[in-house]
């Protein structure tokens, strides 16, 4: 009893710490429009604590892995240590049973009903209320499940149309929301291997964005008086232009904007030290580029393994346990790189999540974001959060073998699944880095061949135009 109370101490402590900071971090960018006291404000509330507490679950699943490394490496370097006996496989267990099963309910229970809770108006002839839209919510819940357990029901027939697996149709909790979350778990993957690619190639260009580069051949005074300039131009046209006139005054409004921002950040670039520009530029981007080219050669040997070892699949090595081995080859530095690497490559997939065309206008912005966007977000971030541990372990980045229902997936098992994966990360985050760093040199061969007008390569993003000292402009 006092280890199981320990236990659930160590649990709410983490936990409470990760809803505190997912608080902050959704109140940030919530609209404060939406603050009204009425019932809708109490609606709206209702909604924000069950996408904080979405939101935490999904730092915890993001978490859990790197926690369970570094946990079996203390527990090999101190086996007999008095202060880390709380540390033991049980507790890392049951840490990853809470982890799926709080996966599963903020994902088919929480987020479906914040959000039809937050949609509903109750049903005509009852008295409008909380109650009402409550009510409202629940049977959305009910038909929604009744739809969902139907498809799987279907799904399931057509594929396995035996009779063991027709009399497990039956079994609700054994077969239906494992085999549901299975089917999630591989659309998060899915999802993954489309955004972490992307994400790999534009984590250069978004720390470019974040730090000052180099000034190289560059007179930031002689930009600083044509970004003026053109400040003071601007300014002028708005203050002559009629207030009646208002298509005028929007666009005048935006490309002051602009120039105010491209301001500012010549201001900083001018105040940066030397050693911020010449030192921590550079070394950012040889740590991202040396981290991208490490992931890329452990997906490429972990291609191999699979070729020549059948104990390298997800699904199949029952592992040495917590504490009993290492999981990583070189100790304790490799499972430090392993846990850098799945730190890197969720920022990756976050990042090249919100760089898809499809996903652009999802970007949550600060103070002006609704709460149905915000259910939308959590709900992605959860998808792919509960999917990470399930891709580092399929792409070779980590030995450690998933605990709980995170490694009950069927497809795990599947041979050809697991090589095709590795093939499509490995080929889709080569060629998106290939891209990255040759499309400078692609511009100017266009420009050569005079095949510019065409635009054969209209990635506004990966380009990045500045202004010269002679006031032309430059794409680096």
């Amino acid at each position: 009893p006092n280890k199981r109370n320990f236990f659930f101490q160590i649990c709410f402590l983490l936990f409470a710490v990760l809803y505190i900071v997912s608080y902050f971090i959704i109140t940030r960018y919530k609209r404060k429009a939406d603050e009204q006291e009425d019932e809708d404000a109490v609606v709206n509330r209702i909604s924000l604590f069950l996408s904080t507490f979405t939101l935490a679950v999904s730092a915890g699943a993001v978490l859990l892995l790197p926690f369970s490394i570094i946990s079996n490496e203390i527990l090999l370097s101190f086996p007999q240590n008095y202060y880390i006996q709380w540390l033991n496989g049980s507790l890392i267990h049951g840490l990853w049973n809470l982890a799926s099963l709080f996966s599963n309910l903020c994902l088919f229970v929480l987020m479906p009903f914040a959000f039809f809770f937050l949609e509903s108006e109750g049903f005509a002839g009852l008295k409008k209320g909380i109650r009402a839209r409550i009510l409202e919510t629940l049977v959305m819940l009910i038909l929604l499940a009744l739809l969902i357990l139907g498809i799987v029901w279907v799904a399931s027939a057509l594929i396995d149309n035996d009779a063991a697996s027709m009399e497990s149709l039956y079994d609700l909790w054994e077969f239906y929301l494992p085999y549901l979350y299975s089917c999630i778990s591989l659309m998060g993957c899915l999802l993954l291997l489309l955004c972490t690619p992307v994400g790999l190639s534009r984590m250069f260009t978004v720390m470019g964005q974040l730090l000052v580069k180099p000034t190289i051949l560059e007179d930031l005074d002689e930009q600083m008086y044509i970004i003026t300039l053109e400040e003071e131009a601007i300014q002028r046209k708005l203050n002559g232009v009629s207030s009646t006139v208002e298509y005028q005054t929007v666009e005048l409004e935006r490309e002051l904007e602009k120039v105010k921002s491209k301001k500012t950040n010549l201001e900083r670039r001018k105040k940066a030290s030397a050693w911020e520009r010449n030192l921590v530029y550079p070394a950012v981007m040889i740590l991202l580029l040396t981290e991208t080219s490490i992931s890329v050669l452990l997906v490429a040997l972990n291609i191999l393994y699979l070729l020549v070892d059948e104990t390298a699949m997800p699904k199949g090595s029952g592992g040495p346990g917590i504490g009993n081995a290492s999981l990583s080859t070189f100790g304790f530095v490799g499972a430090a790189l392993e846990i850098i690497l799945i730190f890197y490559l969720m920022v990756s997939s976050v990042v090249g999540f919100y760089s898809l065309r499809f996903f652009e206008n999802f970007t949550p912005r600060k103070d002006d974001t609704t709460m149905t966007k915000i259910i939308g977000n959590c709900v992605s971030i959860l998808v792919l959060s509960s999917a990470l541990p399930v891709m580092s372990r399929t792409l070779g980045i980590t030995r450690f073998d998933l605990l709980g229902d995170f490694g009950r997936f069927n497809w795990l098992g599947n041979f050809y699944i697991v090589l095709s994966y590795n093939l499509l990360f490995a080929i889709m985050t080569t060629l998106c880095l290939v891209r990255k760093f040759t499309s400078a040199v692609r511009e100017e061969l266009l420009k050569a061949l005079g095949l510019d007008k065409l635009h054969l390569s209209n990635n506004p993003r990966d380009s990045e135009t500045k202004p010269s000292a002679n006031g032309h402009q430059k794409t680096l």
